[in-house]
């Protein structure tokens, strides 16, 4: 972003002033993490019938409504608030096509699980990079590795590892999230990424970020 262009809070004090132009720019400006998240989280059994595209849309429009809103009241940062509505369309796409016929729902905020290829996206970010054949083929293995003991972490580890490599929230905004203080964030994801450490074992722990 340049000096020049407004900065969040001075376009969310205008969109809620009714500038629409603000409101335009304000949207534009988080679109695509937004679809990103979307993407990450749609289950994947319903990529068939939704498009991460309109879950967008319609996550986007809900938050132009609701604008006013928010802007009086701000109860979290603005794309951690963005972030939420798209999640909670999400939950209920996933109660209504996945869910349904079920007797029961274990929890009123369902999880969304990740996709396969998300847990092996989130294992490509965790291993060291290497351009030979001899360090692409370790990469490999390391990667799978990884991959089936991210599916062994307790879901709080799992998820602070997605919320920072895949949906690469900034640590205020994973604080919003996750309802923690800036250090209980980073307390977390050490102790995620500690504990992956003692799963994997010494001989590639070097290479964890």
């Amino acid at each position: 972003m340049s000096q020049a262009e407004p900065d969040i809070e001075q376009l969310l004090d205008r969109a809620a002033q009714g500038d629409q132009a603000a409101l335009g720019q304000l949207l534009e400006r988080h679109r695509p993490r937004l679809r990103q998240m979307i993407a990450l989280r749609l289950d994947r059994r319903l990529q068939a019938r939704l498009d991460p595209s309109d879950v967008l849309q319609e996550t986007l429009a809900e938050a132009a409504q609701r604008l006013a809103d928010y802007a009086r009241r701000r109860p979290l940062p603005f794309y951690p608030w963005l972030r939420q509505l798209a999640w909670e369309r999400l939950v209920q796409l996933h109660r209504r096509h996945v869910r349904a016929g079920k007797r029961s729902v274990r929890r009123e905020q369902a999880d969304l699980p990740l996709s396969e290829e998300s847990v092996l996206e989130l294992a490509d970010r965790l291993v060291s990079r290497g351009s030979s054949p001899s360090a692409r083929l370790h990469r490999s293995e390391q990667r799978r590795r990884v991959q089936a003991i991210l599916e062994q972490l307790a879901e709080g580890d799992r998820e602070v590892l997605v919320l920072r490599y895949l949906e690469h929230l900034a640590t205020p905004e994973l604080a919003a999230v996750l309802r923690l203080t800036p250090a209980g964030v980073k307390t977390r994801q050490l102790r995620a990424l500690q504990r992956l450490r003692d799963l994997l074992g010494d001989d590639i722990a070097e290479n964890m970020p």
